[in-house]
């Protein structure tokens, strides 16, 4: 018959207790390192490849479309001729929308004629246009851990 000493059990107890510490340390550090992720925006819809695009990627509702003073903004302006994609690199997993213009004369904004756009633009998630720019939640795209690829259809209203 097996026995076990009480100094054995104090061993045994301590050697479960610091495994079960570890563990747990384990799963918090896997779950406060969220994977960065990378964010491919294709642009669709161009009607030349004049001026240049800007994008704008923002987490802040109250900061959308236009993303000025926006915390945690990333913008990106390339040329038309060289936009079929843009990558955000290194993104923290959470929601985000994602507002695009065609700024054909590179004034750096968007020209309107009575409040009618009159160069393209563009949000994640293509939503119909109505009065005035989309809410963020209907063009809400959530960030997750994978690569992902948005694809942004241009508009043009004159």
């Amino acid at each position: 018959m097996a026995s076990i000493s009480v100094s054995g059990i104090a061993c045994a107890a301590r050697i479960a207790a610091s495994a079960r510490s570890i563990g747990a340390a384990a799963l918090l550090l896997a779950a406060g390192t969220a994977r960065a992720t990378d964010l491919e925006v294709q642009i669709h819809g161009l009607r030349n490849m004049r001026g240049s695009i800007e994008l704008c990627l923002t987490r802040s509702p109250a900061h959308f479309p236009d993303c000025t003073g926006s915390p945690g903004m990333v913008s990106r302006t390339v040329r038309a001729a060289d936009a079929g994609s843009v990558l955000f690199r290194g993104l923290p997993p959470g929601d985000y929308a994602v507002s695009v213009i065609h700024d054909e004369n590179d004034d750096g904004r968007l020209n309107t004629f009575v409040g009618i756009p009159r160069e393209g633009f563009g949000f994640s998630r293509n939503p119909r246009i109505r009065m005035g720019p989309p809410r963020f939640e209907e063009c809400r795209i959530a960030v997750t851990g994978a690569a992902m690829r948005e694809v942004i259809q241009i508009k043009y209203l004159l």
